[in-house]
């Protein structure tokens, strides 16, 4: 069974960060945010006005004082920073830290610290592994990107969107197999009346290759209809009248 994970914000200082963490959690399915001690107090109004369409996620955010209280249900939790520490743990990166998330089973937790210091080694001794966000040579990311960007990691990990698709749009419908099988009929057709499909033996290759590249395609219903209304205009001679240079 997989379980979402907590978010855990250490000491957070600013209700600007607050609510665009809670922003970047209701964009990939997170709700259980969990407050240490925030600096300027519960409710924020400043965290509201930045989480947008994420203050469904702040209305159910619980406030602890003490760190040890805010993970005291959880089995496995993940602590992000970018500093060494100097503390023996193990050293994730965002994705293999989403991937074990996903397949503990557990109820589990990604804890960041606040905007100025980060995590300290007392925080860190409290969690189970350490992930750190690879980056060029400036190190420091504003809380409500690490956010954003370990809950992207997280819903990644088990979104199963293709890696690529043709986007015909909310009108256009896929080609159906006959529509298909018709187009290609009166292609072939055309093409050899052209005198196109030549030498003969070579035609049953030609043609099977033309089917193919059309299948790519991945066309739509109006596609096969404008295609086929082409063919007819070649086929016929038809042309539009020429308008004059002026």
């Amino acid at each position: 069974m997989t379980r979402a994970p907590a978010i855990i914000l250490a000491k957070p200082q600013l209700g600007e960060n607050i609510g665009a963490a809670a922003r970047a959690m209701a964009n990939f399915g997170l709700s259980d945010l969990r407050l240490v001690a925030p600096r300027d107090g519960w409710p924020n109004k400043k965290a509201t006005a930045m989480a947008a369409d994420g203050k469904a996620v702040l209305e159910t955010a619980r406030i602890f004082e003490t760190l040890g209280d805010a993970l005291a249900d959880l089995q496995f939790v993940l602590a992000t920073t970018a500093r060494d520490r100097g503390i023996t743990k193990e050293v994730l990166t965002p994705a293999e830290g989403a991937r074990r998330l996903r397949i503990s089973g557990a109820k589990c937790g990604i804890l960041f610290g606040n905007e100025r210091a980060g995590l300290d080694n007392e925080e860190i001794s409290l969690t189970s592994a350490v992930v750190t966000i690879p980056t060029a040579d400036f190190h420091s990311l504003n809380l409500g990107q690490a956010v954003l960007l370990m809950a992207y990691e997280w819903f990644r990990a088990g979104d199963e969107t293709p890696a690529s698709r043709i986007d015909h749009g909310p009108l256009a419908t896929p080609a159906s197999n006959e529509e298909l099988q018709r187009l290609f009929a009166h292609f072939e057709e055309e093409l050899l009346a052209s005198g196109f499909l030549y030498p003969p033996d070579k035609a049953v290759q030609t043609v099977q290759y033309l089917r193919a590249m059309l299948h790519r395609a991945e066309l739509t219903s109006q596609d096969v209809q404008t295609l086929r209304g082409v063919i007819v205009a070649l086929a016929k001679g038809k042309h539009r009248r020429r308008v004059k240079d002026t």
